[in-house]
């Protein structure tokens, strides 16, 4: 038996098949092999049959010519089968020198599975000629389970496979029907792999593929597969059926802030008998678990029945904390973990705010994480993570300095802070101030507030029982506040706004269009009398004076 694996047209020729008769005698046949080039052949199918079941295997051979099945051993050489499970079924083909031979295999086995080839059979004397046109990867699959999980639409879903028995073995996800047999989204083993809005990573420690669902949409509902290849023909899969549902209370999204060094309370909502969630967007938006003794859960009652409240509080908060959190549902079922998230917090930081005079100088300080140290950074005014953006220089890259007008941008990777300064400080300079770090999209993590003290004060002489207008400066989005003290970063209250002066004579009247409002104060009384501090973000001084008795 002479067996080509892989015919070329090198193999084209004149050979001999031969015997030796004796020590000095020998007899052979002349072969001349010709090698056709035909587009159609050789012929690579896949078939997937489930364990136990049938599959049909159809081959298109000469007329005149005898219908070849065989499988390849370990050698891939092709051993002709024989079996009571197999069985050949001819029909006729469109092309009349054609017929259609369709080969069966019944009550598929694991010893089945593996790669056939379909082909001509031809005898001339005492030769056989097997043409092998058609190659057939038989593949085995095993269905273990089927599982049902929900989704929030908008929200995050985290799927884990697990699969402790074939640690290293690839291991996929595909969506039913034509993506199981097309597009399989095999994992990449030890990293996240993006593909669309869902992530894949294989993990050969533990062996578990865990697929993450960014922002999951009605169209991502339906049956999935998600299973690992056993070997080169077999593979095994948990069937997983997806439902969105569409709820207007979920997903969630709050905003927190809390200042450096301080601690937060996050709350979030799961159905009773189900385990809490807590976990971090990294910088590739993968939704990672926490652990660390920062962050406690604590369980509590909640107004509708089926649900329970679980606070998670992250202490001594560092510039590491900042970013994008999520909280929902973990359940468990068999080899499956389904995290259903339904609420996203973005957790914002706080510095003090920065109190300057008018023309003076100003630096804002951005701390930051040690991993973003090679990134670019920016300092950014306003609404910074709306689409109305104003970014106030180019960035800063490590270990240099940038210069746009008044700000100067530096950058200490060793310190771990970059330092926005800005001179000759004006009313337009006031506001909120964001650190951002650019990685694929801007981060913007740490705020602070710039106060300016206008250099022009206002001197007001009253007298008691007198009433008295005061008209302060300020931008459409601040909160309006009105405060006596001393200096005016004793006014200061949680790094936002002036205290507000809690006493029934003193009034506010907005004019938003003008960018003033105005305090009322009536009857006046001599201890009113003092240093105000009026305004939001842009201050000014006033001095209030009033003296006993009436005016003459």
């Amino acid at each position: 038996m002479v067996f080509f694996r892989e015919l070329k047209a090198a193999d084209e020729g004149t050979y001999r098949c031969g015997v030796k008769v004796s020590d000095y005698t020998e007899r052979f046949t002349e072969i001349q092999l010709s090698v056709r080039h035909d587009e159609k052949y050789p012929k690579s199918v896949t078939e997937s049959v489930y364990l136990g079941g049938e599959v049909n295997i159809t081959c298109q051979i000469p007329e005149q010519n005898q219908v070849h099945f065989c499988k390849e051993d370990d050698n891939h050489i092709c051993q002709s089968i024989g079996s009571s499970k197999v069985t050949e079924m001819s029909g006729s083909s469109e092309r009349n020198e054609e017929r259609v031979v369709t080969v069966s295999i019944s009550n598929v086995s694991v010893r089945d599975a593996g790669v056939y080839w379909c082909g001509a059979e031809t005898r001339d004397t005492d030769l056989t000629f097997i043409s092998l046109n058609t190659q057939i990867q038989l593949n085995l699959i095993t269905k273990v389970g089927v599982s049902r999980v929900n989704g929030s639409s908008g929200g995050g879903l985290m799927i884990k496979c697990e699969h402790p028995q074939y640690k290293t073995n690839p291991k996929y996800i595909c969506k039913e029907p034509d993506g199981c047999s097309e597009r399989k989204n095999h994992g990449v083993q030890g990293e996240w792999m993006d593909n669309g809005d869902v992530s894949l990573y294989d993990d050969t420690r533990a062996g578990v593929l865990m697929v993450f669902f960014r922002e999951l949409k009605a169209a991502d509902e339906g049956t999935y597969r998600c299973g690992v290849k056993v070997s080169d023909y077999t593979e095994s899969f948990t069937e997983i059926q997806l439902s969105i549902r569409h709820d207007v209370n979920y997903p969630k999204r709050v905003t927190e802030s809390v200042y450096l060094g301080g601690e937060v309370n996050i709350i979030c909502r799961i159905p009773k008998k189900h385990k809490v969630h807590f976990c971090k967007e990294d910088d590739n938006h993968i939704c990672q678990s926490i652990v660390s003794s920062k962050v406690t859960e604590m369980s509590g009652s909640s107004e509708r029945n089926e649900e329970r409240v679980v606070t998670v509080s992250i202490s001594n908060v560092s510039v590491r904390d900042a970013g994008v959190y999520w909280c929902g549902a973990e359940t468990r079922d068999t080899d499956l973990t389904f995290i259903s998230l339904n609420t996203q917090i973005q957790l914002n930081l706080i510095m003090a705010p920065v109190v300057r005079d008018e023309g003076d100088s100003a630096e804002i300080i951005c701390p930051y994480d040690s991993i973003y140290k090679s990134k670019p950074k920016s300092l950014c005014k306003g609404k910074c993570s709306t689409r109305d953006r104003n970014p106030l220089s180019e960035t800063v890259r490590e270990e240099k300095e940038t210069k746009t007008g008044r700000l100067t941008l530096n950058d200490d990777v060793t310190a771990g802070v970059f330092t926005g300064t800005i001179t000759g400080l004006t009313a337009e300079d006031a506001g909120k101030y964001w650190c951002a770090v650019t990685l694929e999209t801007e981060l913007n993590y740490l705020y602070t507030h710039l106060i300016v003290i206008m250099n022009e004060e206002l001197n007001l002489t009253k007298y008691e029982g007198d009433d008295v207008s005061i008209q302060c400066k300020h931008h459409d989005e601040d909160q309006k506040r009105f405060c006596k003290a001393h200096e005016a970063s004793m006014c200061v209250k949680d790094g936002v706004s002036l205290e507000t002066i809690r006493d029934d004579r003193f009034s506010f009247s907005d004019e938003a269009s003008t960018g003033v409002f105005t305090v009322n104060i009536t009857d006046l009384r001599e201890e009113d009398s003092g240093i105000y501090w009026c305004g939001a973000h842009i201050i000014t001084k006033v001095l209030l004076n009033v003296k006993k008795g009436t005016l003459t």
